[in-house]
């Protein structure tokens, strides 16, 4: 399809997807339009659209959805609050069932125990009891999973859904004949009311992750001032961002987050935007430099002519960035909606080929039904529905204890195969927090700890971060600070003062007329300059260590950082990391992720700020440091709680550790019916067997499971 002649972008919002299969379907229907491109994203419950304007209209996409069998809305930037109420209300429903659910199914498993007795099958309570409790969870509570079904089929496809149904309907139906017949069988109502409330508990775990899908979004709006001080008619007013235009005078006053893109026309100052580089230092700001929306003034007045607003600012396109990303496709689909596509016919045609041949060949209804069912009660799906989340909600849990909070169970599945890792530089590799690591002497005047005593005296006052460093320095090494006098900061510059009755200047290079310094900090006394500071973010303690981890893991570590080439290329030599990308700004990481990701890697981005947001959601994991901005750790998929990325190691051993026992699950919950249902078809398990059977296949999926318990995270 030419995608040049789409010209139109939307979102969808959609509600009643269950599985992959459900997204996948809807995809496969509305690709099936003339000019028009879909992507469904089962998480995020979205379909993002492009398509041609002159073939399809937004009237025709939600119809072809709802004609699908699911329900649809347009999704913008105002319907974002009605989205998140429903999802908390589809969340708070789903818990109110299950408890109902719980509760009529706890005296039904409480007689479970008793099918092992010596005498066998023993019904402890009545069966007019057992049926009047099995029924409820099973067409009220269960109703949801008939209509996935349903869906299903219609389409063409079969999921869990099916599989749940079809188990569940089977034992009830069968139960409940029995019973009204009064016949010498056994029933087995707890068996079908079970495996409905084990599932909507795994439900209710995916409902929970769904209502907190647009927190990232959120939080990088939130970023953003609501009001601007802005020049009309002569005066400074205060008016609402969303009324400037392009052209309009706004003023920022110190401490302020400025509300616009713009250019600094009058006015010196400094200005904080490591939410969008990532960068711990700030940026002076002079007459001609550029200022960005939701960044935050320093300490001086700046008037700034706007020239992006509202949707064209450079934080707009980091939150398009992220929505685009999050509404881009799943590398994987769930791999027991892949296998019930196929085992549902394939049970159902066994068991209906079982019924058929044993009633034809031996004339007996009964036993014929009998072995009929015991197909399906051995096929039924409670071991294939509990092999994945047992094995997830264990090592979810193992996760959280060892600081590492996993946000879905596809990060989970996803981090084994990582072979490339991106990292940030600022506070991922390094500290996050400038220190000085160098004073030179110029001429035969003062010391160094001198030097620092009296740019640290002047600086005492400041809340600038190279104030703070020298402070900290001189602190550390006990130097006695004095009280300045007459200190007047120039914004943007550097500040003046007097010290022990000495004229001292601090501040940038080219303020203090040096040309071609190696340091950030000039220290001048009177006229003459006495020395110089360098500043700088230090490797963290274990960045090293870590990078070495991860490279035996089989993972390569890319550092992509918005910092100059030189300070990059010496962070990467001290962490050995043997490639890494400098000068890329936000927009940038984000298509760099996507090239490795395009050359067939599994990508891994590991960061801490705003900045990062849009390469964290880009990746197929997501790595967020926990000291970071509260946005990249809603925009990545697994936050690490300590700031060591050793954490990434230990999330992927994890992962590893995982999968191989979701894979061993899946063949213990396969191995009984691999070996049970032809087993039934010929007669040699009755109902009773295969119900036991079908119990064993879930205590080993589940004890397996907890034996993942043992792994923990690796500590030098």
């Amino acid at each position: 399809m030419n995608t040049e002649s789409l010209k139109e972008v939307l979102e969808l919002s959609i509600s009643g997807m269950t599985c992959a299969a459900c997204s996948g379907r809807i995809e496969r229907q509305l690709n099936k339009l003339p000019g028009v491109e879909a992507v469904v994203n089962l998480p995020a419950e979205r379909a993002h659209i492009r398509f041609d304007p002159a073939q399809a209209d937004v009237d025709k996409l939600i119809a072809t959805i709802v004609k699908t069998g699911f329900k649809a809305a347009l999704s913008t930037a105002d319907t974002r609050g009605e989205e998140k109420a429903r999802k908390a209300a589809a969340y708070q429903a789903e818990l109110r069932r299950f408890w109902i659910a719980l509760a009529l199914t706890l005296p039904l498993i409480g007689q479970m125990p008793f099918m092992f007795g010596a005498e066998g099958h023993i019904d402890v309570l009545p069966r007019w009891l057992q049926f009047a409790l099995a029924t409820p969870v099973q067409f009220w509570i269960g109703w949801r999973f008939y209509v996935g079904g349903w869906n299903a089929v219609r389409g063409g496809s079969g999921n869990m859904d099916v599989l749940v149904a079809l188990g569940t309907t089977m034992a009830w139906l069968f139960s409940t004949v029995v019973w009204l017949l009064g016949l010498h069988e056994h029933v087995y109502f707890e068996a079908s009311a079970t495996v409905i409330t084990l599932v909507l508990m795994g439900k209710i775990l995916e409902a929970r992750a769904k209502a907190k899908t647009g927190a990232a979004i959120e939080a990088l709006m939130k970023l953003a001032p609501q009001t601007a001080f802005v020049e009309r008619g002569g005066e400074i007013v205060e008016v609402p961002v969303a009324s400037l235009i392009p052209g309009d005078i706004v003023v920022v006053r110190p401490g302020e987050a400025v509300p616009v893109d713009g250019e600094v026309v009058a006015g010196n100052s400094n200005a904080n935007e490591s939410m969008l580089t990532g960068e711990s230092l700030p940026v002076a700001k002079a007459p001609g430099n550029k200022v960005f929306a939701a960044t935050v003034n320093g300490d001086g007045l700046l008037r700034c002519k706007a020239t992006g607003v509202g949707s064209h600012t450079l934080l707009a396109g980091i939150i398009a960035l992220v929505e685009q990303a999050q509404g881009s496709k799943a590398p994987v689909q769930r791999l027991a909606d892949q296998v019930a596509a196929i085992f549902v016919p394939v049970v159902t045609a066994i068991a209906l080929v079982t019924f058929v041949a044993w009633w034809w060949l031996g004339g007996d209804f009964t036993v014929a039904l009998v072995n009929a069912v015991a197909v399906l009660v051995i096929a039924c799906p409670c071991a294939l529905g509990l092999a994945t989340p047992t094995a997830i909600m264990v090592g979810t849990g193992l996760g959280a204890k060892a600081g590492i909070l996993i946000r879905n169970a596809q990060a989970l599945e996803l981090a084994e195969k990582i072979n490339v890792l991106a990292v940030d530089k600022t506070g991922t590799l390094t500290e996050g927090k400038p220190v000085v690591i160098a004073i030179e002497k110029v001429g035969a005047g003062e010391t160094a700890d001198k030097i620092l005593q009296l740019a640290a005296s002047l600086e005492q006052g400041s809340t600038h971060p190279l104030a703070a460093a020298l402070v900290a320095e001189a602190l550390a090494r006990g130097l006695a600070l004095d009280a300045p006098q007459d200190v007047n900061a120039v914004p943007g510059k550097g500040i003046i003062g007097t010290v022990a009755g000495k004229a001292v200047r601090v501040g940038s290079p080219d303020w203090l007329g040096v040309v071609e310094a190696k340091a950030q900090i000039v220290v001048a006394v009177g006229d003459e300059i006495v020395g110089m500071i360098t500043v700088a973010d230090p490797l963290r303690e274990s960045s090293k260590a870590a990078v070495a981890r991860l490279q035996a893991l089989g993972v390569e570590v890319v550092m992509l950082t918005g910092d100059n080439a030189a300070t990059a290329a010496e962070i990467a030599r001290q962490a050995g990391v043997a490639r890494f990308e400098a000068g890329v700004l936000p927009a940038d990481k984000a298509s760099h992720v996507a090239a490795l990701k395009a050359a067939g890697k599994m990508v891994g981005m590991a960061g801490d700020g705003i900045n990062d947001a849009p390469a964290l959601a880009a990746a197929d994991v997501s790595f967020a440091m926990g000291a970071g901005a509260d946005v990249a750790m809603q925009a990545a998929d697994i936050t690490l709680m300590r700031n060591d990325l050793n954490g990434v190691a230990d999330a992927i051993s994890l992962s590893r550790a995982t999968l191989a026992k979701i894979r061993q699950n899946l063949f213990w919950a396969f191995i009984y019916n691999v070996l049970g249902i032809p087993a039934a078809a010929l007669g040699f398990l009755n109902p009773v067997v295969a119900g036991a059977a079908m119990a064993l296949s879930s205590v080993s999926v589940v004890s397996n499971s907890l034996l993942l318990k043992r792994w923990k995270p690796e500590r030098k």
